[in-house]
């Protein structure tokens, strides 16, 4: 059986290989001629294009070159690369895949090992293959709630600097200044756009596509309607900094009040996984049954289909949006 699932494993790596290749060989020629383009355009005196200075970001999504290079060329990989950014983890995009495939690859393995059942083992590896995502994941959701808790003060300086006479532009730069992350991070690199000559819509909507919640969205629209209309910028910022301030108070009243459904979701969800371990390391003869004959791995599909939905079910309950 271990045979089998490093077969399969090995089969599905050449084929994801075989389907990069050829879904970056329609691209590569124009890539090629675009990147022509911009050497051609910032070639430095009478040279060649060669001894041009290339201005282009390069963001590396692996280490790997050839990999690097087949990750460019795939639309989802960009977005994987965003969410790193977004929950702030120091990882290319090549080792969270690498990641999750160890993961993957030694759970299943291990199941394997010890119930010879290759089923079930291929999807306890699933899941823990999506542990790193799950990780990346909750780092984002923390990150985005920290700025959303520091994001009325920063407000609050911006209205400040507005009344002492700051422009926008310099506004925000003491707010990258000032304010501790991650609010200064995103501010800075906003303020650092728009000095670079980037239009101020712009800057704002790569500011939104960096932190997409409710808060940020509220502050972009302001600032953009009072480019296009005018208006006391510093009184609509100081209202809404007084809306998120009081978003995020009922907020955290809500969280009270589903304290228990949550408590009773996640008690819920872990115990019957907690409890099986537990019984299988005091009589692993007898729980062993459950993978041994065709009935229990009906059962124990069935139990992990029954829990997923569950727990999908009370999450749509204690989620209350605001």
């Amino acid at each position: 059986m271990l045979n089998i699932v490093i077969v399969v494993f090995a089969a599905v790596f050449l084929v994801a290989v075989l389907l990069l290749s050829v879904i970056g060989a329609e691209r590569s020629k124009q890539a090629q001629q675009t990147i022509s383009r911009l050497r051609s355009l910032v070639i430095v005196g009478s040279g060649s294009a060669e001894d041009g200075l290339d201005l282009r970001k390069q963001e590396r999504l692996s280490q790997i070159p050839w990999l690097n290079r087949q990750l460019v060329r795939v639309n989802i990989f960009p977005r994987l690369q965003l969410l790193l950014y977004q929950a702030n983890v120091k990882l290319t995009v090549g080792a969270l895949l690498l990641l999750s495939t160890l993961c993957w690859m030694a759970t299943a393995m291990a199941v394997n090992w010890r119930t010879g059942a290759t089923l079930l083992a291929v999807g306890i590896g699933a899941l823990a293959a999506a542990v790193p995502f799950v990780y990346v994941l909750w780092r984002r959701a923390s990150r985005f709630s920290a700025f959303e808790q520091l994001l009325p003060d920063a407000l609050n300086l911006m209205v400040g600097a507005l009344r002492a006479g700051h422009s926008l532009t310099s506004s925000i730069g003491m707010v990258g200044r000032e304010i501790a992350d991650p609010i200064s991070r995103e501010f800075r690199k906003c303020f650092d756009e728009q000095m670079f000559g980037i239009e101020t819509r712009v800057a704002m909507v790569n500011l939104v596509n960096r932190v997409p919640i409710q808060p940020v969205r509220i502050i972009a629209t302001v600032v953009l309607i009072q480019k296009e209309t005018g208006g006391n910028l510093a009184e609509v910022l100081e209202k809404a900094a007084y809306v998120i301030r009081e978003r995020f108070k009922l907020r955290r009243q809500v969280r009270v009040h589903t304290a228990q459904g949550r408590m009773s979701g996640w008690i819920l969800a872990i115990l019957p996984v907690v409890l099986g371990f537990l019984l299988y390391f005091i009589n692993p003869e007898h729980f062993s049954l459950l993978w041994r004959r065709p009935l229990g791995l009906k059962m124990l599909y069935g139990a992990a289909l029954m829990q997923v939905v569950g727990t999908l079910i009370i999450r749509r309950i204690i989620n209350i949006r605001i």
